[in-house]
């Protein structure tokens, strides 16, 4: 039946709509941190949907208000109040840090991002953007234009004008050899030598830690040390917490909180684990930039009531049960295991992240070479032990992605690592 499946997606689908596995997986359902394929088969889920299942498969409290809300009514569009859309714009923009915040919502990341965008080069009239290296934005044109991971990035085509800052990789690049405070200086000289060659950019977009470039992150401050350059310029700073945001770092609600000093961004884009796999993104910005559009908007989709009961139980739920704290606490000692795992195979080069997201970057063994074929091998060997993890990585690396559901218990989590263990040591 897989194969069949298998035959009819490639017929219909585009041959760029990557799959997983040479025997592709159909998932049919799923409950708590695990789920089942076709075949009955069951996993304990690592990856979570590419990190949108943040609290649970089937979560009762989403499920329940979901249902509840299908009774009633779906859907009916930005054009008619809605009261779901107030009550969870409510709940974020208390939680944001952002002060008078305003909230839009969007169907995706992706449109988040494009929505970002579109509100920074309007308000500061620039088309130029700052981008990271290793950055992933989104598939849509604009997202496509201020990527800067060469396997996620089709065309160089774009309406924007992007520049790309060193930063967002620390154990790779020109400043990997220096210390984290010579690592910060390095890279805020950068910045500083790039503006003096452009004219003045609308806004810097960065993820705290970046998600499709494998986990990867800067030390703790170096966009707080970058927004006291942009701030005394007027440009912006948006943070894209698409995958970092809710609490899933452990230490901090939001990932830029590692880098606050310098106070909170002028925008947050978020998406994924909100919605617990309902589509739902958006974006928080000061009332002063979300204002700042001088023609009419909606979102068909965007802020639909039935995504809207999702989010707003799902976060409830997070907070509730104090599910930041518990990605701290089960995802230091699943980090802590996995390093000692690594010490132990020579593919590993590096073991890293902070709380339930962890990239394992693989190398040739002896050298900094990506082992690509490492990767691949260790993540259908890891299904064959009944686990399921992503993969990632940047120029010239891979990596294996870890992020299960954010109510992991510490059982499950020596479950899975003991999976991982074995798919390791079998390369």
């Amino acid at each position: 039946m897989t194969k069949d499946l298998y035959a009819r997606h490639r017929s219909v689908l585009p041959d760029w709509l990557a799959l997983y596995y040479e025997d592709p997986l159909e998932i049919t359902h799923g409950e708590g941190r695990h789920v089942w394929d076709s075949a009955g088969n069951k996993y304990l889920d690592f990856f979570g949907g590419i990190l949108t299942t943040m609290t649970a498969h089937a979560l009762p409290e989403v499920t329940k208000a979901v249902s509840e809300q299908a009774g009633r009514i779906i859907h009916s569009s930005t054009l008619y109040l809605n009261r779901p859309m107030v009550e969870l714009a409510e709940r974020i923009a208390h939680v944001s840090g952002i002060p008078d915040a305003r909230v839009f919502f969007t169907t995706s990341g992706t449109e988040a991002n494009d929505t970002a965008l579109l509100l920074a080069t309007a308000h500061r009239r620039s088309n130029t953007i700052l981008a990271m290296r290793n950055s992933y934005h989104g598939r849509s044109f604009s997202s496509v234009g201020i990527t800067g991971n060469r396997s996620w990035s089709p065309t160089s085509l774009s309406p924007l004008q992007t520049l790309y800052v060193h930063g967002g990789v620390r154990t790779r690049g020109p400043y990997a050899h220096l210390d984290d405070r010579d690592f910060i200086d390095a890279c805020v000289a950068d910045l500083k030598d790039l503006l003096g060659h452009t004219r003045p950019p609308a806004a810097l977009i960065a993820e705290p830690v970046q998600g499709v470039g494998g986990f990867t992150s800067p030390p703790d401050g170096l966009y707080a040390a970058f927004r006291e350059v942009l701030h005394e310029r007027g440009i912006l700073w948006i943070a894209d917490e698409v995958q970092t945001g809710w609490g899933r770092t452990g230490d901090h609600f939001w990932g830029w909180q590692a880098h606050g000093r310098s106070g909170p961004p002028d925008i947050v884009t978020f998406a994924k684990g909100i919605g617990n796999g309902m589509s739902v993104g958006g974006v928080i910005a000061r009332a002063e930039i979300m204002n700042c559009l001088d023609a009419n908007s909606i979102s068909t989709f965007g802020g639909t009531q039935v995504t809207m009961a999702a989010g707003l139980a799902n976060l409830n739920y997070l907070l509730e049960h104090d599910l930041q704290g518990n990605a701290r606490r089960v995802g230091g000692l699943l980090i802590e295991r996995l390093r000692a795992v690594a010490a132990q195979v020579p593919h590993v080069r590096e073991v890293r992240g902070r709380g339930l997201m962890i990239g394992v970057e693989l190398t040739r063994p002896g050298t900094d070479e990506a082992a690509p074929e490492a990767a691949s091998a260790v993540l259908e060997e890891a299904r064959a032990g009944g686990l399921l993890v992503g993969k990632g990585g940047g120029h010239s690396t891979s990596v294996l992605r870890i992020a299960p559901p954010m109510s992991l218990t510490v059982a499950e989590a020596e479950e899975g690592a003991g999976i991982l263990e074995r798919a390791l040591r079998s390369i």
